[in-house]
């Protein structure tokens, strides 16, 4: 994957100024070992790509009735990755994850209480809807991020698109309180070139909610976003191939983000829901 330069005043942690955000006593450095389930997949290494399918493929492997491979990579002969993370979510709701996604990303601060050992800034491209929350804040919105996926610093543009741009109008979706699901198209930061997709399925289950993440990175997903990025483009599908340390480190990312996200939202959200 591409590396980006350090931007000067972006930073790792909390420093002073940080602190003093209303809601900076959620930041907190630790992070949980990682789930058993994801030791097991990253133990067990790349599985055949029929395990993991392509984003063609992404509305039957999340909403239909057939078990499916929840934690697990694949390097695709095209030169990309499929990525897939099952992660608890105790306590949280639906509900609760489409509000930190449309909360989190106006300020730094807030971003680096997700993943407090990789996540550096944050920033949306264009000014969402005043008086905004919730899906209706993010979705159409493209959020600008400088984060670490291993070592490597990844500057990326997330847009978030309807769901129904993917594929995805499963009726349960109509009720936040049961499922949501969270779709992005993943582009360059400082080019204009997309590299895949993502989507994180949340689904409401005893006890709180589960998140089914998936990523469709690389290869055939690799399109300029204009005239000259597609020209950039033929070149980046050979030069962007990805490794299988890359998709280690995305799915160690994921695996560690959302749980971290879950042990802290749903206080956060009881807390600042209601804040301007």
């Amino acid at each position: 994957m591409k590396s980006s330069k350090p931007i000067a005043g972006r930073y790792l942690g909390y420093r002073e100024a940080d602190r003093a955000a209303p809601y900076a006593r959620f930041f907190n450095p630790e992070l949980a070992p990682l789930a058993p389930h994801v030791c097991a997949a990253l133990d067990r290494g790349g599985v055949p790509d029929i395990l993991l399918p392509d984003i063609d493929q992404a509305t039957t492997n999340l909403f239909g009735g057939e078990a499916v491979l929840e934690d697990g990579f694949v390097l695709t002969s095209d030169g990309g990755m499929r990525v897939s993370v099952r992660s608890a979510m105790p306590s949280v709701t639906p509900a609760m994850v489409d509000w930190w996604f449309g909360w989190h990303g106006d300020a730094a601060s807030k971003y680096k209480l997700w993943h407090p050992q990789a996540h550096v800034h944050v920033g949306w491209r264009e000014t969402p809807p005043a008086g905004a929350s919730g899906r209706v804040l993010y979705v159409g919105q493209t959020s600008i991020v400088d984060e670490y996926i291993g070592s490597d610093l990844i500057r990326g543009a997330i847009r978030f698109v309807p769901p129904a741009t993917l594929g995805f109008t499963d009726k349960s979706l109509d009720d936040d309180q049961q499922a949501t699901i969270i779709c992005a198209q993943i582009g360059l930061g400082d080019a204009p070139i997309d590299i895949g997709y993502l989507a994180h399925h949340v689904r409401a289950v005893p006890g709180g909610s589960e998140m089914r993440s998936r990523f469709w990175m690389g290869g055939r997903h690799v399109a300029g976003r204009n005239l000259i990025g597609g020209m950039a483009a033929v070149v980046a599908k050979r030069v962007l191939s990805v490794t299988e340390s890359d998709a280690r480190a995305l799915l160690v990312h994921c695996a560690q983000e959302m749980p971290h996200l879950a042990s802290f939202l749903p206080e956060l959200f009881g807390e600042f829901k209601d804040a301007e």
